[in-house]
């Protein structure tokens, strides 16, 4: 089956009705264009304070998953509902960062909890500790769907070359990264790990990010981006601007990567 595929770029805030809209209205754009895998950035539901997470967080079952589940539905696609924040029970001062596949009947078929916390103190820049709000998921969750294999991952992980090399060994085709990356590390480092990783694993990497100020002071370096297995930027999205960014995976270069540098099939260790 052809993939057509859109990474969406949000700058998402704590006005969750208008964050919906935007990704309903995104979505809508990017089926309309064709795109039968469309993919969201990380937390593109809701961003706002501590104090009001508790609030905002929602059950798998909640309000955001099952109008990401209609909008697949109704347009025929598989959506990555980038992440959300996701209710524990029991527990109003920690919740998952979490990922969820959707398929074109509107089925949750996979879910992935964000393993690897961005906790960070960039001098002069960017001070976080989302350890102190979230917890880390434990599970490397791999998909099989008629598109190929599916592999999530989000943000932070991307510095995290173990994870993606299991999501390989589990057979990942194509790997998602909803992103929030913030601007100065963006800047230094978000197109060479992508770009890296796709490499690695020769698999396509789908990395929407979220754009500019955010509501805790700080940039995001949005350039969403779409790569394919032998590292190059298919499309990519720009550092100010919502933005929905489009690409075909060709599975036959895929498979030619793999076939002519075997370097999974090479590994030692």
């Amino acid at each position: 089956m052809e993939v057509i595929a859109a990474a969406v770029q949000m700058r998402s805030d704590s006005d969750k009705e208008r964050n919906l809209e935007t990704a309903a209205r995104l979505i809508g754009a990017a089926a309309l264009k064709g795109a039968n895998l469309v993919v969201l950035p990380e937390t593109f539901n809701w961003r706002g304070t501590r104090a009001a997470q508790a609030q905002a967080a929602e059950d798998l079952s909640g309000p955001t998953l099952q109008l990401m589940a209609q909008l697949a539905r109704q347009h025929r696609i598989w959506l990555l509902a980038g992440s959300i924040t996701e209710r524990i029970a029991g527990d109003d001062s920690h919740a998952y960062n979490t990922s969820v596949l959707i398929d074109p009947e509107g089925v949750s078929v996979a879910r992935y909890r964000k393993i690897h916390l961005f906790d960070v103190e960039l001098t002069g820049a960017v001070v976080t500790r989302e350890s102190e709000v979230k917890r880390p998921g434990s599970e490397v969750v791999c998909a099989a769907t008629e598109l190929g294999r599916l592999g999530l991952s989000i943000c932070y992980d991307l510095r995290f070359p173990e994870l993606f090399r299991q999501l390989a060994t589990l057979g990942a085709e194509i790997i998602t990264l909803p992103s929030a990356f913030t601007y100065p590390t963006g800047q230094a480092h978000w197109e060479v790990l992508v770009r890296a990783r796709a490499i690695e694993n020769q698999a396509f990497l789908i990395a929407p990010g979220q754009y500019g100020m955010n509501p805790y002071g700080y940039n995001e370096y949005g350039n969403s981006m779409i790569v394919d297995p032998w590292g190059r930027v298919l499309v990519r999205a720009s550092t100010e601007h919502e933005e929905v960014v489009m690409a075909p995976l060709d599975r036959t270069e895929m498979e030619r990567v793999r076939r002519e540098l075997p370097a999974l099939k090479n590994r030692r260790l």
